[in-house]
């Protein structure tokens, strides 16, 4: 049920609010070239700066908009246990499949904190997708830790941005073959496959969502000639969308193919000019931009 390419979605904004017409746009495109499953509200959906009003409209406007065509993982993390068992009983009672939760951010728990604040959100009864980004939460959910949790009935699987291949691996050993495995990084999704992960929660698919899936399903069948074929077509593009903060190149990629604009909330601003031409060149490269 959760494989494949999965976009982290972004949160279509008009004059300062949530666009709702091109959310539910956004949707039905995403679904009709192909992806596998959407992930609203995560950090390319801007949630650090949306408030919990927007947060929970977002999640319902997806899940009820997608009418079950693909899997819904909600973006349901705080550091604060409290609020994310709020967030997340939210998600559960609107119909999304499962949550995405990422590791408590700024207060830097110990794992016995960690697997405290997981197990608590273990009884909502929702399916978890553990959000383990050392890079932004300044905390590592350890392989040990993660095969602990894995024990527990909702805990499902990671969407996976340690950045190394051998966590795949270590992962795969401590929490069993059926745990599901999610890259978060476009750029090593494959070598992530290689090691056991199953999809990527891609923040490229807002560009180009019909060839993230394809690259998927490529991996899937074990035709790695063509998934390489695929990574080197779209790495120019996974490189341009990072040069500042993906949320924002993700949006000027979609605007420039007419889905939405490329309007942010601050502290985050829109793109650099020079990164604007490097994104349209990367997307005219991957032959998604005339």
């Amino acid at each position: 049920m959760f494989k494949g390419s999965m976009p982290a979605l972004i949160t279509p904004m008009s004059n300062g609010t949530v666009d709702d017409v091109a959310l539910k746009h956004l949707v039905d495109w995403q679904i009709s070239q192909g992806s596998h499953g959407l992930v609203p509200v995560g950090t390319t959906g801007e949630s650090a700066t949306l408030s919990h009003d927007e947060h929970e409209h977002v999640i319902r406007v997806v899940v009820e908009h997608t009418k079950g065509r693909v899997p819904v993982i909600a973006g349901a993390g705080s550091n604060n246990t409290a609020e994310a068992v709020g967030l997340m009983q939210f998600a559960k009672d609107v119909g999304a499949d499962a949550a995405l939760v990422v590791t408590p951010y700024y207060n830097k728990p110990t794992q016995r904190g960690l697997y405290a604040h997981f197990a608590a959100l273990n009884e909502i009864g929702l399916p978890i997708f553990i959000y383990n980004i050392p890079a932004r939460s300044v905390i590592d959910l350890t392989p040990d830790t993660m095969g602990e949790l894995a024990k527990l009935d909702n805990i499902i699987g990671v969407k996976d941005a340690v950045g190394s291949m051998d966590r795949i691996t270590q992962q795969r050993l401590s929490c069993g073959a059926d745990f599901v495995q999610m890259s978060a990084e476009d750029a090593s999704a494959l070598g992530a496959f290689a090691h056991g992960a199953v999809g990527c929660i891609s923040v490229t698919a807002n560009v180009a969502p019909k060839l993230c899936a394809e690259f998927q399903n490529a991996l899937a069948a074990g035709d790695y000639k063509t998934a390489l074929e695929y990574q080197d077509r779209l790495m120019p593009l996974h490189e341009a969308i990072f040069t500042e903060p993906g949320a924002a190149g993700a949006k000027y990629g979609a605007s420039l193919l007419g889905h939405c604009s490329d309007e942010m909330r601050l502290p985050m601003t829109t793109l650099e000019d020079s990164t604007k031409e490097k994104v349209a060149s990367a997307m005219r490269l991957a032959g998604i931009l005339n």
